[in-house]
Parts: structure tokens; C-alpha cells; sequence
């Protein structure tokens, strides 16, 4: 399936294009990734200066119903501070501080400090995704994301973006489906 307008390939072949956490999930490193099996994941050159997602999509030609962001979560209990990724449609808020709190079991949850989810992640801020986070990372799929098709996400860098169905984000290691929507 083609979105948008953009010039779409098959990521395993241009890690180039991809953070490298981004690029050994998806196999791109050479050998296997933790996604064989899941399905396609594809992936298009786009200008970093549009990377947010409604420059982006106003670009490009993707709708926002078919653009999901990853938010990086903190989320802290008893002096302990854990981190997750929440991925939803760019059509909704995700409900941090009910929904995610309640579910991560964290007393205080906030946004992660861009300096934090950057160097923990491996990955450019504005194109944070789930695919390579650290393996104990939680990742909260809202369920308008896992039913998708077919979703773009970020790529791990500023300059891609990712085409990925909602399935193989749902099937991912540590992926939890839940309703993250406010």
C-alpha cells in the first residue's frame, strides 16, 4: 500500500535511512531482527526540516489518521524511574496521566526530557519510534493503532519515516494493546 506521496522501499534495504537500534530490529544490520516474520516494514526519505507530524503530513499527503506517534514516557514510583513508549494515532492524545499512570503503576508519569529519551533511545528526537528501544521498555499500543492497516511511523531519524501495520506493532516483544486515547 502506498501513502501519501512519498517514494516508499523496504527498510532492510536502506538502513541508511534508519537510527541503528531502527536498523538491527529490522535486520538491516545484516542477519535476522526481531521483527522477521512480522510483516513488511518500509521506509521513505522525507525532508528532516517537515519531520513533525503535521508538517509532515500537510507535505506528504498523509492523513493524521494514518500517522502514529511514539511518546516516551517517565514514569516514577518509590524513587524508581521506568520508561515506556505509547504509541497513538496523531489524531488523539494519549492519556498520560490516567490511562498510562494507572497502567505503569507509577505514583508521578511525565513526558520524558528530550535529553533523556535521545540518549536512552539511541535515536533522533521528532523521529523516536518503537521498533529498537531498549528490551525492557513497555510498549503501549493504543487499539485505533494495532486495528490500522497500515501506519506511518517515526524511522529512528528526522530524514524518514516508517510504513508498519498496526499488527506488527501490536506483536512487538513487550507490546501491550490497550485504549491510550483521552
Amino acid at each position: 500500500m502506498a501513502i501519501g506521496t512519498l517514494d516508499w522501499t523496504s527498510a532492510a534495504e536502506r538502513p541508511d535511512l534508519l537510527a541503528e537500534p531502527v536498523a538491527r530490529a529490522i535486520g538491516g544490520l545484516g542477519g535476522g531482527g526481531e521483527l522477521d516474520g512480522l510483516g513488511g516494514v518500509t521506509v521513505a526519505e522525507i525532508d528532516p526540516e517537515l519531520a513533525d507530524t503535521a508538517a509532515f503530513c500537510e507535505r506528504y499527503g498523509v492523513g493524521m489518521g494514518e500517522s502514529a506517534n511514539c511518546v516516551i514516557v517517565a514514569a516514577r514510583r518509590a524513587g524508581e524511574t521506568r520508561y515506556a513508549a505509547c504509541m497513538v494515532l496523531a489524531t488523539t492524545r494519549a492519556d498520560v496521566n490516567g490511562v498510562i499512570r494507572r497502567h505503569l503503576d507509577a505514583r508521578k508519569i511525565s513526558f520524558a526530557p528530550m535529553d533523556d529519551a535521545v540518549a536512552l533511545t539511541g535515536m533522533e528526537y521528532g523521529g523516536i519510534t518503537p521498533l529498537g528501544l531498549p528490551e525492557d521498555w513497555p510498549v503501549l499500543v493504543d487499539e485505533a493503532v494495532a486495528a490500522h492497516p497500515e501506519v506511518v511511523i517515526g524511522s529512528g531519524v528526522r530524514r524518514s519515516k516508517l510504513a508498519v501495520s498496526g499488527s506488527l506493532l501490536a506483536g512487538l516483544k513487550t507490546a501491550q494493546v490497550l485504549h491510550l486515547a483521552n
